[in-house]
């Protein structure tokens, strides 16, 4: 009964009213800018409509695991399509890795002179007393990213005192959008779509080497009726999709 309610529960958060011919894709927020081109070019051409819900990784993926709804999951990091896997509800055979990102620092001032971010930066005290927004460190993909390169480039300690924790990348640009946080930690295609909407500006870049290679997996879930998924996934992976995930900065992995 109560996984019962929890699925219902689920259900009503999903956007746009999905109806049951739906395919309902639970996506990590900062996919949204390609993404969303990508699913209505797909509805264009095939009729069939696509509702996605946007989320941190770790929440869409505790979700699908408590019975939500979905039939396709792409998630910002391998861990949680991991953890949706090893609860056996992924189907075999499905499961490709997509895109990958970078991370980026960026600040609500845009004359903030850019720095490289190096072992021997002193972040803190770039920080000052602002504040640094980041996504939950400990759960969310690009948080738990921002919290690993700053362990490795030995500014963690220094810095954490100033952190302030989001739900997820979307959040967090919010916040440094609005000037409530002076930095923040998101992917590098977030900043590139912050500089472009001129919400933020991008002032340093992650070593690729100081934290996890970023991955967005996608898989189709079990359950998911119709052939819809598989097909969408599919269309994920053509030349016409990659190119708008390029153009917002991702790394196309797989074509």
């Amino acid at each position: 009964m109560i996984r019962l309610l929890q699925a219902a529960l689920l259900m009503t958060a999903l956007p746009a009213m999905a109806m049951a011919n739906d395919l309902v894709v639970f996506a990590a927020s900062s996919l949204k800018p390609a993404l969303d081109p990508v699913a209505q070019a797909w509805q264009t051409e095939t009729g069939h409509r696509v509702v996605v819900s946007y989320g941190g990784s770790s929440a869409l993926a505790k979700q699908i695991v408590q019975g939500a709804p979905a039939d396709l999951f792409l998630s910002a990091a391998v861990n949680w399509m991991d953890a949706v896997d090893q609860a056996g509800l992924l189907q075999p055979g499905t499961r490709v890795d997509l895109w990958g990102n970078a991370l980026s620092i960026i600040a609500h001032d845009p004359t903030i002179i850019p720095f490289a971010m190096e072992p021997g930066t002193d972040l803190a005290a770039i920080v000052g007393a602002e504040k640094l927004a980041m996504a939950l460190v400990d759960a969310v993909p690009v948080g738990q990213y921002g919290k690993e390169a700053l362990i490795r480039l030995g500014q963690w300690d220094s810095v954490a005192p100033q952190v302030v924790q989001t739900q997820d990348a979307s959040a967090t640009l919010a916040l440094v959008a609005s000037g409530e946080a002076a930095f923040g930690i998101v992917y590098a295609t977030d900043a590139k779509a912050a500089e472009a909407t001129g919400q933020a500006i991008e002032i340093s870049r992650f070593p690729a080497d100081s934290h996890t290679p970023i991955i967005y997996p996608g898989a189709v879930v079990a359950g998911s009726d119709g052939p819809e998924a598989v097909a969408f996934l599919t269309f994920l992976q053509r030349p016409s999709a990659s190119a708008v995930f390029l153009g917002q900065g991702f790394v196309v992995l797989s074509q």
